[in-house]
């Protein structure tokens, strides 16, 4: 599909989402050259028609977006970018556009900061630490949790039941990191499932 830019003189309406929470962001413009070059830099850029040119988001701020993904809509006139936002989005300093950050998202930004730990080497990091004692200690690790939560489900400490599940999920999310995988393709696997 090729976006149809006659529609609107020239622009088309570009939706900005978060590609790990889903969570609406922003909305800009594009012309066909502001496309083009968010599809060759990876990173978003609009056409300001406040200042009438091209203009990368987070050129000043240094609070770029980075490109994940590009979708057209079903009527060739309207783009939604899904992105990663290096930090705030709005102009404001809030999050997003639409305000802040929405919590269920909250899974997501602990998996980006658990990669961020292990690909940046974060020395004194327990995330990173546990990561460089590699797959058999970090499976180990998920075990052990399992065990733990199991028996606080046998009890009525609901304080240390959901603790336990907590530090479940943090390891085992250390783990899909580790085996190169994410939230994204569990998802997809309990997506297949409901029918």
């Amino acid at each position: 599909m090729k976006i149809d830019f006659e529609k609107n003189n020239g622009l088309v309406p570009v939706i900005i989402q978060d590609s790990r929470t889903q969570q609406v962001l922003m909305l800009g413009y594009m012309n066909e050259e502001a496309l083009e070059k968010t599809e060759k830099e990876g990173i978003v850029t609009f056409f300001s028609r406040s200042k009438n040119r091209l203009w990368t988001k987070g050129e000043e701020s240094g609070n770029f977006l980075t490109v994940k993904k590009i979708s057209i809509d079903c009527d060739q006139d309207t783009l939604l970018i899904q992105a990663v936002p290096k930090n705030t989005v709005c102009h404001t300093g809030s999050f997003s556009c639409f305000g802040e950050k929405d919590n269920k998202g909250f899974l997501y930004e602990l998996e980006a900061k658990i990669a961020d730990r292990i690909d940046s080497k974060t020395e004194g990091s327990y995330t990173y630490s546990l990561y460089q004692r590699g797959i058999n200690k970090m499976a180990q690790k998920v075990g052990e949790e399992a065990v733990e939560l199991v028996i606080e489900a046998k009890d009525n400490n609901d304080v240390l039941f959901k603790n336990e599940a907590a530090d479940l999920l943090y390891h085992f999310l250390i783990l899909l990191k580790a085996k190169g995988f994410s939230m994204q393709d569990i998802e997809g696997i309990l997506r297949s499932r409901d029918q």
